[in-house]
């Protein structure tokens, strides 16, 4: 039985995960948690799963969430709380599977010291080896771990890679819905309100990887994930648009035969592959109906539409400084345009100028890289503040 530690246990990953856990009880138990500020919901996953150790936001959500167990007769889950608490929920002894999906760099810690701790990590948090991807494999390599992708495209590469060898890849093809704008006017791009963006026609997410998917941020990350994992250059992790989101990654091999992963969307699949590796159970609740394969439709992004995809691969081609200013730039942008401080090209107009005014260096520790990140974010905040004109929110 693989026991769980699940970091981001209320966003739509961390659910999902636990759905499967339901599934599945006599392969996965739920030893600790992560749950962030929702302690309403970490409240309901303490009384339902009876973790060890459940870690929150901050020390006043801590001594809510403990004095509402007490009061349900929950004396057994331990209340910690902030980054370090988030740590020992990643570092438990008994915990042998660590699911990453806390948004952004708040998971890093946590997902490094899984990593030097010896823990198989099911990773969904793209912003992990984005800003810190040479950290992280490196310490994977050193302490043996295995980094098992649950995001569905590098999920599908994944399996893809299993028919060959990886010297025999030519390239890989990550694919993308193309999001709520791909046959959208340009000249409507700056009247896009966040209520518009916040529209996902395939997925449900949360609001920042729902917006970065209609700007394809989202795909860029992934580009940069991609090269990491695989160990392959940008030139090779090509993307293309395909609106049915029912073949989620392309592996191409220099035979030139090619194979796609084709599933539901329905993010437990993933998860499954993910927790299960190398075995694969049987599970008909993830079906998929052959039927429903009556059109596929495949084209090429436009940078022009989508210039936040080409900044992304200009990152990666940089190296990890402006990675990690990709990353952070893109979350501080992306909350002004929520907020109705800058439009929606504003986006990636904000990113290209602080990927200008950041110079290239290396971080040697995750110190170095949270320092990088926060000076990115800084620097974008001044932008925001020098450059961009209100917009109302809709």
């Amino acid at each position: 039985m693989k026991k769980l530690a699940i970091l981001g246990s209320t966003g739509s990953i961390g659910q999902s995960t636990l759905s499967i856990c339901e599934s599945f009880p006599d392969r996965y138990q739920v030893v600790s948690l992560a749950a962030g500020r929702n302690v309403d919901a970490a409240f309901e996953q303490c009384v339902r799963w009876r973790p060890q150790i459940v870690s929150v936001a901050t020390e006043e959500l801590a001594s809510n969430l403990a004095g509402r167990l007490r009061d349900a007769g929950v004396k057994t889950t331990e209340v910690v709380h902030g980054s370090a608490g988030t740590v020992r929920v990643a570092t438990l002894p008994e915990v042998n599977f660590v699911v990453s999906a806390i948004v952004g760099v708040a998971g890093l810690e946590a997902t490094y010291a899984a990593v030097c701790a010896g823990k198989t990590i099911g990773l969904a948090n793209k912003e992990c080896l984005v800003a810190a991807g040479e950290l992280i494999l490196d310490a994977a390599r050193e302490h043996g771990v295995a980094l098992l992708p649950i995001d569905s495209e590098h999920n599908a590469v994944h399996q893809c890679m299993r028919g060959g060898k990886p010297s025999e890849v030519k390239q890989i093809w990550l694919t993308a819905s193309g999001g709520p704008f791909r046959d959208t006017a340009l000249r409507e791009f700056e009247n896009i309100t966040p209520a518009q963006a916040l529209k996902h026609p395939t997925w449900v997410m949360g609001q920042r990887i729902t917006i970065d998917s209609a700007t394809m941020m989202n795909k860029g990350f992934e580009v940069i994930e991609a090269c990491r994992l695989f160990d392959l250059a940008p030139e090779k992790v090509r993307v293309t648009i395909h609106p049915q989101s029912t073949v989620h990654s392309l592996v191409e091999f220099v035979d030139g035969s090619i194979l796609a992963q084709i599933s539901v969307t329905d993010m437990r699949l993933p998860i499954l592959y993910a927790l299960a590796y190398p075995e694969r159970p049987e599970a008909p609740h993830l079906a998929f109906d052959l039927a429903a394969l009556t059109q596929l439709d495949f084209s090429q992004p436009d940078f022009a539409r989508f210039p936040c995809l080409r900044l992304a691969y200009e990152a990666a081609e940089a190296g990890q400084a402006a990675c990690i200013a990709l990353n952070a730039a893109d979350e501080v942008a992306v909350a002004a345009f929520l907020e109705g401080r800058i439009s929606f090209p504003g986006i990636a107009r904000t990113i290209e100028q602080v990927l200008t005014e950041t110079p290239a260096t290396r971080a040697s520790s995750i110190e170095d890289v949270l320092i990088a990140d926060q000076t990115a974010r800084e620097c974008a905040r001044r932008v925001i503040s020098e450059r961009a004109a209100p917009v109302t929110s809709v």
